[in-house]
């Protein structure tokens, strides 16, 4: 039988206090776990299943190769940390949803803590097979530029560093003055952040700023995904129009 997932009516202060306590390694265990797996499944499993089958239909229509199943080891990052590579807590202190072709691929996401959502684009800049924005930096780098200035990139989001943590590089992002320092970054993220004060995060209101954002930072996102990024970029705009 298909499973049952309800609208997306935005995440909820539960969710956030659950991945607070999750800091605590009082809380981080398997038996704290287990008794409030309940809170878990309702506040972070549920609304995050919620969320990706809302923007399904918007990720396929903008690239039908996004994967948008609202599963994990699809669009569901497990919160179980793997005990067999890694000492310490059993549990991530995070959650994350996230839009891509396949594992460790250039991707949209967002991204939940104690202290609220991060959203945005996640670009891998290394070298391998359909990984692309580490060949089209050399060969586009006017055109990339190009694409942030009238796609309304420039100035909306913070360039950070991805590596065994996050490091903030660029409170605002500007193609124009900023391009060099993509080249420099293996992992990097432009993202917008939502603090706890903010009524989004806890609002249904999070799909559409989430929708809004991605359409803006998709043709960046072309430039991570093909040899040929500005057919692409073209394409987009005849279906889309330019994001603002």
């Amino acid at each position: 039988m298909k499973e049952q997932i309800p609208k997306f009516n935005g995440f909820t202060r539960q969710t956030f206090d659950f991945l607070k306590k999750l800091e605590k390694e009082k809380y981080n265990n398997l038996e704290w776990f287990s008794k409030n797996r309940d809170i878990y499944q309702d506040h972070i499993v549920t609304p995050s299943k919620a969320f990706v089958q809302s923007i399904g239909q918007f990720f396929n229509h903008l690239n039908p190769s996004i994967r948008t199943e609202p599963k994990f080891n699809k669009t569901l990052m497990r919160i179980n940390n793997d005990m067999r590579f890694s000492k310490g807590v059993p549990y991530k202190t995070y959650f994350l949803i996230h839009f891509g072709r396949f594992k460790m691929d250039s991707e949209f996401y967002v991204y939940l803590d104690k202290s609220g959502i991060s959203y945005g684009l996640f670009i891998n800049n290394s070298s391998g097979d359909e990984l692309y924005f580490n060949r089209n930096y050399e060969r586009h780098k006017k055109e990339i530029v190009n694409a942030c200035k009238k796609f309304g990139i420039n100035g909306k989001y913070r360039l950070s560093e991805l590596n065994k943590g996050q490091e903030l590089k660029i409170l605002s992002f500007n193609a124009g003055k900023n391009i060099d320092d993509l080249g420099n970054l293996k992992y990097f993220l432009l993202e917008k952040q939502i603090s706890l004060t903010d009524r989004i995060a806890v609002s249904p209101d999070l799909l559409t700023e989430s929708i809004k954002n991605f359409s803006r930072l998709y043709p960046l996102y072309c430039f991570a995904i093909s040899l040929n990024p500005l057919k692409l970029i073209d394409e987009f705009e005849e279906r889309m129009g330019v994001a603002v």
